[in-house]
This record gives C-alpha cells, sequence and structure tokens, in this order.
C-alpha cells in the first residue's frame, strides 16, 4: 500500500511538472446515437432515460490539437460496413467477427457477414454450462474476450448473418438486458437452491434465448448450398483458427511466455496470450497494420483523452506527458484499476502525421463513435493516437504471420 501511495505521488508530481499545455474541462453529456436511436427502439425505457438528467463528465479539451480525424487520411484494408452492437455487452464479439470477415476476404477473396448473435447464443450456453460445473463461481456476465469467438467456433461452427440475426419482433437494434437478467436469475436460483442440474439448467437457459433471440438454425442455405454451421466453418470460411493469436503486454507476468489475461471477462480463465514487452507490443502492431493485418484489439475507452464529439483518442499530458509513457505507466494503470478491460474494437488502417506519430482507423460497434451522426464519414469509428495505443489498449488478436519474427521467443 506505502510503496503504490508513493509512486502515485511520484506520477502526480511528474503530471504537474510536465502538464503545459493539454487543458480538460467538464461537459454535460447530452443525449447521443444510444440514446436517440437505440433506446428508443426499446420501448419499455423509452420513458425512463428521457426523464434522465444529464451528466458531466471530464474529457481533454481538443481544440488546438491537430486531429487526424479525417478517414480520407488514412491507408485502410477491407472490412465490412460498421454495425451497432445495440444493447448489449457484446463488443468483443463484433470486433473480432469483424476481423474474421476481414481475413476470409483478405485470404479468399469472399464478402460474407457473419452471424454476431450466433456465436453469442453458443457463448451463454458455454457461460452457463461452466457456471453450473463451477458450482457458482464462474464469471456469468455479457463480456468476453476476443478469443472467445475462435472458441465458440471450433465448439459450434459459424453461419452467415442472413439466416440468423437475433432480431425478432421487428426490433432494428438488440437488446440483451431482459434476457440476459432472466438468465442471471436463473442461474443464481440454481446456486440458491443447490439445484445443479445441468441438463436441465442448460435446457431452460436455451429457452430463454430462444423466446428473446430466435432459435438459430442447425441447418441452412447459402448461396444455392446446403451448410450446417460446422460445415459452413469448414468448407465455405475455409479459416484455419489455429492460425489466430492473441497479444498482451503486462509486467505482473513473466514476458515470453504465455500466460493467462487476468480479468473478469477471460472467464474460462485462457492462458494462451503470448506476453512481450510493451516496444514489442508496439512493433508487432505497427508492422501487422502497415503489411495488410487488421486487428481486434481490446482495451480501455472509458477516458478523458477519448472526445466523443471528435472521435479522436490520446493522451493527456495532464495524465502523462507523451515521452515518458512506458511499461511501468502501463501496468500502474493496470494494477490500480484506471486502466479497465472495457472494449474491443478492430483496427482497420493507419495514417503516419507530419510530427512522426502513428494514428490508428478503428471500426467501432459501440454508441460512442456515432454520436457525430450517421451522414458523417467517421461514423462507426475511432481515430487512436500511438500514445493512446500504447498506454491504453491491452491486447490484440492477428494472424500468427504478424509475429513470427518473434514466435522461437516462445517455448
Amino acid at each position: 500500500m506505502k510503496k503504490i501511495f508513493s509512486l502515485s505521488i511520484l506520477i502526480l508530481m511528474c503530471s504537474v511538472l510536465f502538464a503545459q499545455n493539454d487543458k480538460a474541462f467538464f461537459k454535460e453529456v447530452e443525449p447521443g446515437f444510444y440514446q436517440n436511436f437505440i433506446l428508443k427502439d426499446i420501448s419499455e425505457v423509452k420513458e425512463k432515460t428521457e426523464k434522465k438528467a444529464l451528466r458531466k463528465i471530464l474529457i481533454m479539451d481538443q481544440t488546438k490539437q491537430e486531429l487526424a480525424n479525417d478517414p480520407t487520411l488514412y491507408k485502410t484494408y477491407w472490412h465490412t460496413p460498421v454495425v451497432s452492437q445495440g444493447n448489449t455487452g457484446t463488443c468483443w464479439n463484433y470486433s473480432t467477427t469483424s476481423m474474421f470477415e476481414s481475413e476470409i476476404y483478405r485470404l479468399k477473396g469472399k464478402n460474407v457477414k457473419i452471424s454476431e448473435m450466433y456465436t453469442v447464443y453458443c457463448e451463454y450456453i458455454e457461460k452457463a454450462r461452466r457456471f453450473i460445473q463451477e458450482r457458482g463461481n464462474s464469471n456469468f456476465a455479457e463480456g468476453s474476450e476476443a478469443n472467445a469467438v475462435k472458441r465458440m467456433w471450433e465448439m459450434y461452427g459459424a453461419v452467415p448473418n442472413t439466416v440468423y440475426t437475433g432480431l425478432i419482433g421487428g426490433r432494428k437494434y438488440h437488446s440483451h438486458e431482459a434476457m440476459f437478467n432472466e438468465m442471471n436469475s436463473f442461474l443464481q436460483g440454481l446456486k440458491t437452491n443447490n439445484n445443479w442440474n445441468e441438463e436441465s439448467a442448460l435446457s431452460t437457459i436455451k429457452s430463454i434465448m430462444n423466446h428473446y433471440m430466435g432459435e438459430p438454425p442447425s441447418e441452412f442455405q447459402f448461396e444455392g448450398k446446403t451448410y450446417t454451421p460446422e460445415s459452413f466453418l469448414k468448407n465455405y470460411m475455409e479459416l484455419n483458427l489455429d492460425d489466430y493469436i492473441d497479444i498482451m503486454s503486462l509486467m505482473e507476468q513473466p514476458y515470453w511466455q504465455n500466460a493467462e489475461y487476468k480479468v473478469p471477462d477471460n472467464w474460462w480463465h485462457s492462458s494462451d496470450y503470448y506476453n512481450v514487452p510493451l516496444d514489442v507490443f508496439m512493433e508487432v502492431w505497427n508492422n501487422a497494420i502497415e503489411n495488410g493485418y487488421t486487428m481486434a484489439i481490446g482495451g480501455d475507452v472509458s477516458e478523458a483523452g477519448l472526445n466523443r464529439n471528435t472521435n479522436c483518442a490520446m493522451i493527456p499530458d495532464f495524465d502523462i506527458p507523451y515521452a515518458y509513457i512506458n511499461e511501468s505507466a502501463r501496468q500502474f494503470r493496470f494494477s490500480n484499476n484506471t486502466t479497465t478491460d472495457d472494449h474491443g474494437m478492430h483496427c482497420v488502417g493507419y495514417y503516419k502525421a507530419k510530427d512522426g506519430k502513428m494514428w490508428y482507423f478503428v471500426k467501432d460497434s459501440s454508441s460512442g463513435s456515432r454520436n457525430v451522426g450517421e451522414a458523417d464519414k467517421r461514423f462507426g469509428y475511432y481515430f487512436f493516437r500511438d500514445d493512446y495505443a500504447k498506454l491504453k489498449m491491452m491486447n490484440i488478436t492477428v494472424h500468427k504471420d504478424a509475429f513470427k519474427k518473434y514466435m522461437d521467443r516462445f517455448k
């Protein structure tokens, strides 16, 4: 406790000494895409949201910054159009599915939209199964990690979005609040009553999802052929899922080893992450995006440096000066929970600014990137400066060829 307190004081002193330029201000958060479109699509919460008072958040004043938020500046790679995740905690799935769609196009030349909700359906089955097997000692929540998509596809296959959208009753946007609450209440009831019949419980979980999302197909027609989810993955998508790896950079685990990413959304405790020093993490990111690979990325978007009016993200010097961002600063924020694992996105392009800084073009499924309005070419995209990625993005999922020069370092 004393060491952490002393380190906090030291970082605060450094911030005071060097924070000479960037300013911040409090801004009332006005209704945006989430309130005006998604919540209005959910009739049962419309009245409640209209009565909410505006709250204020601290954001970086970016008016005097050189912002790279013009999409035409960027070298971009093929990706499917932006899609909203609605009122769901499924960014992990939208971002990674988008990355795999880009990979199918890059490797096979096929333009296909994969169903995110089929993967979500399968994921909830496995979350509930583990909760039952662990007698309630397993995280059951909406969130997950990028590699859950690969894991579910290996277990259940995949389907195109045209045959299973998970939207019923004429709804335009997904809302899983009521469905999740019902499933969670049911599982907590099993824990209270010590009733752990796995087959019966999973049947109930499926029936709840069938009510809210519809039942996914076991067989379907696509482009004139009949597929099952397993055969669609194998014979149409043709991806070798073993070719995709997850990379992180945290001092709390030994570098150059596979390790567990210790966050609640890694609910099955995957320890397959390749843990590398921060300079290698950024080198892999830059080499990948400059050489034709897109990536699913995950990290923290609850920051003063992410302005949802400009859609730009950078680290203000009142947090930490650009030159002082290193692996210790990164780990410090992760350890004291000021960096949280709260969002997954898809990095689809880059731009090298005149000052030498790299910017990343990031496809996003959340509501925050949509406040600019659908007619704006920035709609559904963020623009991350490299300091934001270096300090606040915690992991990437990418084809292993983008990492091959380092693979021999791992035993």
